[in-house]
C-alpha cells in the first residue's frame, strides 16, 4: 500500500466507482469528484498527490478545453501535484497540449489496468522528486539566509567611511571582481559583506575562506573540493569553495598569505571559470562573484616577485581601501558606544558610560589594531570595571607600541607624518618599501604626502 493521496474527476459516476475501486487497492486514500466546479472548494488540494482529470465534461463537447481550463488551476493552486489527463478520443495534438500546460502524463478511455496503475505510479514518482525538489530548495533558502544573517555591524559617520561606503554601494551592483585593502582590524570583512548584501547576488551564499590558514598542500581541495579516494582520508566526494559558493559571492582573505604555486591554480580557476576536483578530470562550471582582501602591499610584492601581475589583475578591477581607525575622526567614540552597549548586555552590566577623559584618552590613542583592538579594550574594560563610569585609568592600551606616547602634545596628523618620516627613512626613500611597511598603498603614500605638504 502506498502512502499517497489520490483525486479522481470525472462526470461519470461508473469512471469514478471503477477508478476508485483499482486504485484503493494501491493506494491508502483514493477522494472523487463529480462536478468539476468543486476543486474551488476542495481543501487542501496541496497535499494531493495524483489528481486524474477528464479532458471533456459538457455533452457534446470533445475539444478538450475544459479539462485544459482545470488543469490550469489545479495547477495553480498547487504546483507539485502531478495531474494525469483522461479522456476517450485519443487526439495526439490534445495529449500534447496538455502536456505543455503541465500534464503529467495522459491516458485513454477504456483503460487497461495494469497500464494505468504504471502510468499513476510514475506520476507519483515524479510528484515525490517535485516534492523533495521543493523541500530542499526551502531547505537552501533557509540555510543561505542563516548564513548570510550579518550580526556585524558597519558603524560610524565620518567622512572616510562615508566615502569608502558611497563606492561600496557604487561597485555591489556590478559583478566586477573586487580587492580590497587595509590595515589588520579595519573591517575588511564587513565591507565584503556590505558588497555581497547590496548586490544582485544578496539572496545567495556568503562564504568567506582566510587564505592564512589553509596549507598548501590542502589548497585545491578546499577550494575545488576532491573526489572520493583522491587522496588519504578522502572518504567521500566533496564540493570545495568555488562550487558552495555557486550562484553567490566567494570571499577570499588574506589573499596575499598565497605562495606562487598556489596562485596560478587560482588564476587558471579565475580565468577559465571552471574548476576541477582533486581526483578528477571533468571540468565543472562556476558562477561566482570574487572579492578578495589583503593587508599587504600587492604591488610591491609584484615588484619582489612574490606575487603574480596577472593575478593582481584579476582580482583588482575596483579596489577599496578601508581607512584605518585613526583617520575616522570621532568614529572611534561612536564604535566605543557600540562596543559597550553589547558587551554592556553581555556581561550584564547596563548603563555603562565613558567619561569626558577616558573619551579624550581613546581619541588620542593610535589604535595600530584598528577596530579590532578597540573592540578587545572595550570588552576587557567592561569586565574589570567596579561602577558604571569608565575613567581613563580602566582603559588599559598597548602604550609601547603607540607613537602617541612621544609626546602627549602630537596631533593625529603630526603622529602620522612621523610614521611616514620614519618608514622612508628605514627604506631609503624608497616608497613602495615605506608603504608597504605602513600598511597602505603606494598612491594612499603618495596622497597622505601631498596632503602634508611634505
Amino acid at each position: 500500500m502506498i502512502n499517497g493521496k489520490i483525486l479522481v474527476i470525472d462526470d461519470n459516476k461508473s469512471v469514478l466507482s471503477a477508478l476508485e475501486i483499482l486504485l484503493q487497492s494501491e493506494y491508502n486514500s483514493v477522494d472523487t469528484i463529480f462536478n468539476p466546479n468543486q476543486i474551488s472548494s476542495y481543501p487542501n488540494i496541496k497535499e494531493v498527490d495524483i489528481v486524474l482529470l477528464d479532458m471533456n465534461f459538457s455533452a457534446g463537447i470533445n475539444s478538450g478545453n475544459e479539462g485544459l481550463y482545470w488543469l490550469k488551476e489545479i495547477i495553480k493552486k498547487s504546483p507539485n501535484t502531478s495531474v494525469i489527463m483522461m479522456t476517450a478520443y485519443g487526439d495526439v495534438e490534445l495529449a500534447v497540449q496538455a502536456l505543455k500546460e503541465g500534464a503529467s502524463d495522459f491516458i485513454l478511455k477504456p483503460w487497461n489496468n495494469d497500464k494505468l496503475l504504471v502510468t499513476v505510479k510514475s506520476a507519483y514518482e515524479l510528484r515525490k522528486s517535485k516534492k523533495e525538489i521543493h523541500q530542499l530548495k526551502e531547505k537552501e533558502s533557509r540555510l543561505t539566509q542563516h548564513i548570510n544573517q550579518d550580526k556585524k555591524y558597519i558603524i560610524g559617520n565620518s567622512k572616510a567611511l562615508n566615502s569608502v561606503l558611497s563606492l561600496t554601494h557604487k561597485v555591489a551592483k556590478t559583478d566586477v571582481n573586487v580587492l580590497i585593502t587595509g590595515e589588520n582590524g579595519t573591517g575588511k570583512e564587513l565591507i565584503a559583506r556590505e558588497l555581497h548584501r547590496m548586490s544582485p547576488r544578496k539572496n545567495k551564499v556568503f562564504i568567506g575562506v582566510d587564505m592564512g590558514a589553509i596549507s598548501e598542500n590542502l589548497f585545491e581541495s578546499e577550494l575545488f573540493g576532491h573526489t572520493k579516494g583522491s587522496f588519504t582520508d578522502a572518504k567521500e566526494d566533496r564540493a570545495g569553495k568555488f562550487e558552495a559558493a555557486q550562484g553567490g559571492t566567494l570571499f577570499l582573505d588574506e589573499i596575499g598569505n598565497l605562495s606562487l604555486q598556489t596562485q596560478a591554480k587560482l588564476l587558471s580557476a579565475i580565468q577559465q571559470k571552471t574548476i576541477v576536483r582533486v581526483g578528477s578530470n571533468k571540468p565543472i562550471e562556476v558562477d561566482i562573484r570574487l572579492i578578495c582582501a589583503t593587508n599587504c602591499n600587492l604591488e610591491q610584492m609584484v615588484a619582489d616577485g612574490l606575487f603574480r601581475e596577472d593575478l593582481l589583475y584579476r582580482i583588482n578591477t575596483i579596489c577599496i581601501e578601508v581607512p584605518p581607525l585613526r583617520d575616522r575622526d570621532n568614529d572611534v567614540l561612536v564604535l566605543a558606544d557600540f562596543f559597550l552597549k553589547k558587551f554592556g548586555n553581555k556581561y550584564a552590566k547596563n548603563g555603562l558610560k565613558i567619561n569626558a577623559d577616558a573619551e579624550e584618552k581613546l581619541k588620542k590613542y593610535y589604535w595600530p589594531g584598528n577596530i579590532r583592538e578597540l573592540q578587545h579594550t572595550i570588552e576587557r574594560s567592561v569586565i574589570l570595571c567596579e561602577g558604571t563610569i569608565l575613567k581613563s585609568t580602566d582603559f588599559l592600551l598597548n602604550t609601547s607600541s603607540s607613537p602617541s606616547l612621544k609626546s602627549n602634545t602630537f596631533t593625529l596628523e603630526e603622529m602620522e607624518l612621523q610614521l611616514i618620516d620614519s618608514a622612508l627613512e628605514k627604506h631609503n626613500g624608497n616608497y613602495s618599501a615605506a608603504a608597504n611597511q605602513l600598511g597602505i598603498s603606494r598612491q594612499t603614500l603618495y596622497n597622505k604626502i601631498k596632503k602634508k605638504g611634505s
